[in-house]
């Protein structure tokens, strides 16, 4: 299967709301906050703010990564498409274009968690989650490129 990175057009909103929405579905562990309406909304700002970037495939768009700045906001792959390598090519998109990437992930989601290490990200803080909406514990990750040593 081939997968092409490309910007994310406002028509795309529908599908990573739904990839977004359906990571809380299927993680018991992650409260229901928002409705599927309200997640497409908020994909849809992101989108505004040129922050996302998708993976397409032949079946459509399969995942997507928002960046900004330096900060990974979100990193979600459709449940089918999980294991594929499309998840490392987002990351590798995200940065050929940054020297230092930083990221929340929840402790509870050890598969990303150990997806960031294997991609050469460090743990860099703890915390209780009271910082975020969820209010489940989370780890800071960091990424610095090769030869940055500071900053």
């Amino acid at each position: 299967m081939t997968v092409i990175l490309r910007p994310a057009r406002t028509t795309d909103a529908g599908t990573i709301g739904t990839i977004l929405h359906g990571f809380t579905l299927e993680n018991d562990w992650v409260p229901k906050l928002h409705s599927c309406a309200e997640t497409i909304a908020f994909c849809g700002k992101m989108i505004d703010q040129d922050w996302v970037t998708v993976a397409e495939s032949d079946v459509g768009v399969v995942g997507f990564l928002a960046l900004n700045g330096t900060e990974i906001h979100s990193l979600y792959l459709d449940a089918h498409e999980r294991g594929r390598g499309i998840g490392r090519q987002l990351l590798d998109h995200a940065k050929s274009r940054q020297t230092r990437l930083s990221l929340y992930a929840f402790q509870a989601n050890t598969g990303a968690c150990k997806f960031y290490e294997r991609n050469g990200f460090a743990e860099a803080a703890r915390s209780n989650g009271a910082e975020n909406d969820e209010n489940l514990p989370d780890i800071r990750f960091v990424w610095r490129s090769k030869g940055m040593t500071h900053g």
